[in-house]
């Protein structure tokens, strides 16, 4: 089997839309973007009476160009230039084989990557401005071992599951052992009644820091965070529950869980874990880091399914959760940044007749944290004038929060069956009732008839700018019409 997925995205400004506060804040943060990227490869199988190999072969690549120039005029300077590569050729082979009731599966895999960074962005960091100029290019091969067996006991009423994994790559000595990346994993799924079942699983897991990091230089052209001596991130999980199936094809579940993070990248400047700081628009993990943050994310979740039954399906999972990591300044947990406290799920639909069908999904999440902003750092003149935006207060980290957000999705579809091939129509109307989703204010600054902005009488060592709230908020219905032909 061959497959291939490519794309290719362009993020211009419209710097015609310059009439609001809110457009010209948009527009003075916001970079430019070019990307393109694709992934192929193939998969060989071959079959045997007991047994069957699988060998994939495949490589990916990821062009990431982001651009920014003062007041977006590229004759008055540049000050961000991003340019970076990641490709992955990956050889992957592996064995499964059933003997009796014993399920066997073992393999091994290898990668070679290549990562290229082109970098140059003026910062405003808490010890004032800084420039990032460099250029790196790093290559290192991954590689990996795993197994697992499984094997029903009890006529059926018990299924044991263990697994072991082991991970390493050549970057540095620090992740070059493989032992140091042991995982274990291990299930169980005991049936209590025909209806009824228990099920647990708890394993290691190990993933490598991202490459933003790996390919990382300092002011003097060293990769700090490789003589920092980063780790893989390791994570812990333990999860439990109950499963009730009916006789109209629903499954219900309630489980669970606790997931405990270690070696977590945190911000050397900064002082907090990337998973507290957010992703935003910015390019994640390109700066010094450490291995040293320690994360936490825990809760229950109760999920139903009904599977196609006289015409009806339909999904609903709720989830009650915490997710909390550590920072620099407290070494005591903050909430990360995807800490919403609780997600519904709800999905539902119903097919009709003459091929039609009708169905919808319905989002509630709680109110995502953020940290607020430090306004007296933000206002200091040549801080906003390379930043153009508000610089968080890194000593309250994730202690804000945003109001609950909902959404609800309709689609109609009408299919038209042919020979040799299939005709969908379809209809999606996304955020049908308009709701409004508030997002944390953006701090800007005051501006006078000609736009440019005011200083603050105040203060004049160091000088200062008015700063003003803006609010920050999107909410629109927006439908979609759309075809699919299959053949």
């Amino acid at each position: 089997t061959y497959l291939l997925l490519s794309a290719y995205d362009v993020a211009v400004l419209n710097t015609d839309e310059n009439k609001t506060e809110e457009q010209k804040y948009i527009l003075g943060t916001l970079p430019e973007q070019t990307q393109w990227n694709y992934t192929n490869g193939i998969i060989y199988k071959h079959y045997k009476p007991n047994s069957f190999q699988t060998l994939v072969l495949s490589r990916n690549m990821l062009d990431n160009y982001a651009y920014k120039y003062i007041n977006n005029d590229k004759n008055q300077g540049q000050i961000l230039k991003y340019k970076s590569q990641e490709i992955e050729n990956k050889l992957r082979l592996e064995n499964t084989v059933r003997l009796k009731d014993w399920k066997v599966n073992y393999g091994a895999g290898t990668e070679f990557v290549k990562y290229n960074n082109e970098t140059y962005n003026v910062l405003s960091l808490p010890g004032g401005v800084d420039t990032i100029n460099y250029n790196s290019a790093i290559s290192f091969v991954k590689y990996g071992l795993f197994g697992s067996v499984s094997k029903p006991f009890f006529n059926d009423d018990l299924t044991l599951s263990a697994g072991l994994r082991l991970d390493g790559n050549s970057f540095s000595s620090n992740m070059k052992n493989p032992l140091k990346q042991l995982s274990p994993r291990i299930s169980a799924s005991y049936k209590l009644t025909d209806k009824f079942n228990i099920n647990f699983n708890t394993g290691l897991y190990y993933q490598t820091p991202a490459y933003t990091m790996l390919g990382f230089k300092d002011s003097n052209n060293i990769y700090i965070n490789k003589q920092a001596n980063l780790r893989y991130i390791q994570c812990a999980h333990l999860v439990g529950g109950i499963e009730y199936s009916s006789q109209k094809n629903a499954r219900f579940t309630i489980e669970a869980f606790y997931k405990k993070y270690a070696h977590y990248p945190q911000s050397t400047n900064r002082g907090i874990s990337l998973a507290n700081s957010g992703g935003d628009f910015g390019v994640v993990g390109n700066e010094a880091v450490q291995s040293i943050s320690e994360g936490r994310a825990y809760g229950i979740e109760f999920f139903a399914q009904q599977k196609l039954f006289k015409g009806f399906y339909g999904l609903m999972a709720v989830t009650l959760f915490r997710s909390e990591f550590t920072n620099a300044n407290t070494n005591a947990f903050s909430p990360s940044s995807w800490d919403q406290r609780f997600i519904v799920n709800l999905t539902a639909g119903k097919k009709l007749k003459r091929n039609w069908e009708l169905g919808a999904k319905f989002r509630l999440t709680g109110g995502r944290p953020y940290t607020p902003y430090d306004t007296a750092y933000s206002s200091v003149t040549y801080i906003w004038d390379v930043s153009k935006q508000g610089q968080l207060d890194y000593s309250k980290v994730n202690t804000g929060r945003l109001p609950i957000n909902h959404q609800l999705d309709i689609r109609i579809d009408k299919k038209y069956f042919f020979k040799h091939w299939n005709l969908n129509l379809f209809l999606d109307i996304q955020n049908l009732y308009k709701f409004v989703a508030k997002d944390q204010d953006y701090l800007s600054v005051k501006r006078n008839t000609n736009g440019d902005p005011l200083l603050d009488p105040n203060f004049s060592n160091p000088p200062r700018y008015q700063l003003q709230f803006l609010p920050n908020s999107t909410g629109t219905v927006l439908p979609t019409i759309g075809i699919i032909v299959e053949y």
